[in-house]
């Protein structure tokens, strides 16, 4: 008779709240600071829903990890007081091997979903309280903002069709839930081990690297030609490019979690923005501009 399978995860972390607790509170503090831009208001308003959205991703990650046996920290946030976001998002570390592909996947996929369950209400009502201007009435220092498929599509809908020559200027919580949807969408980039690396690796083991490779170079062509803001990126995803298999790769996934990998791969897709910021310009053309070519 074989043996019952088991797996030893190691010993939980040693627990200093005092420092989750100080990086949650600098971090509110950091989203404040750069949403006074829009006033006390606006700056509640941003940091508030983006404060949500980052907590909620990451405890999406605490809790199915926890369901799992697997030890877990809190979140550490990530303050940065700084435009255009606040925060450099956050992040939880979780001890030992991952037992097994389904918990590598449910792991992996809790913390997108988890986080766009807060990210599209945030857009929705957002949108529901923002403005829309002409053109012509915006300042110099007006920051332009890029489309994922996603967000044009709801505010296709929360808007209905904006006339040409007008624009529209995002309530703070809409620009946090543009954001969480940019942070999402970066995570799920199907490479290394950030969350869609997991789902990848998931889903297809070993023949996962073809399909980080395939987008990295569709990212540094991105990086290249289009948004050079792409290369720290690029940098961070070929030192951390390989995903460590689980304690046990051979336990299928079944259908449901297959399906629902395929669903994740499309909301990656249409959650990405190519070029987030409309003053932003590709490596070569810089180079170019620059003398060095």
């Amino acid at each position: 008779m074989k043996d019952k399978e088991t797996y030893i995860i190691t010993s939980p972390h040693n627990r200093n709240y005092l420092i989750h607790i100080l990086l949650f509170v600098l971090t509110v503090f950091s989203t404040f600071f750069v949403g006074l831009s829009d006033g006390i208001r606006g700056a509640l308003w941003y940091s508030g829903g983006i404060m949500t959205i980052l907590l909620t991703h990451e405890m999406g990650h605490f809790i199915t990890a926890k369901i799992y046996g697997i030890s877990a920290t809190l979140p550490y946030f990530i303050p940065i007081p700084l435009p255009p976001f606040g925060t450099m998002g956050a992040v939880i570390k979780m001890g030992g091997r991952i037992p097994h592909r389904k918990a590598l996947f449910d792991i992996g996929a809790a913390g997108p979903l988890a986080g766009l369950a807060v990210i599209i209400p945030s857009i929705v009502i957002g949108l529901k309280m923002s403005q829309i201007v002409p053109v012509s009435s915006l300042g110099e220092n007006t920051i332009t903002l890029g489309d994922s498929l996603l967000f044009r599509l709801i505010s296709r809908v929360v808007l209905g069709y904006i006339p040409q020559g007008q624009d529209v200027i995002l309530h703070p919580l809409a620009y946090a839930g543009w954001v969480g949807l940019l942070v999402t969408a970066l995570n799920l980039l199907p490479m290394g081990q950030l969350d869609g690396g997991h789902v990848i690796y998931s889903l297809f083991r070993k023949r996962s690297r073809f399909f980080s490779l395939f987008f990295y170079a569709i990212l540094l062509i991105v990086c290249l030609f289009f948004y050079v803001g792409w290369i720290l990126v690029l940098i961070l995803l070929a030192i951390f490019r390989k995903h460590p298999p689980t304690l046990n790769d051979q336990i299928p996934l079944d259908r449901k979690r297959q399906i629902l990998g395929i669903i994740i791969l499309v909301v990656f897709l249409i959650s990405f923005t190519p070029v987030p910021f409309g003053f932003g310009e590709g490596l070569i053309p810089l180079l170019v501009k620059s003398g060095w070519f």
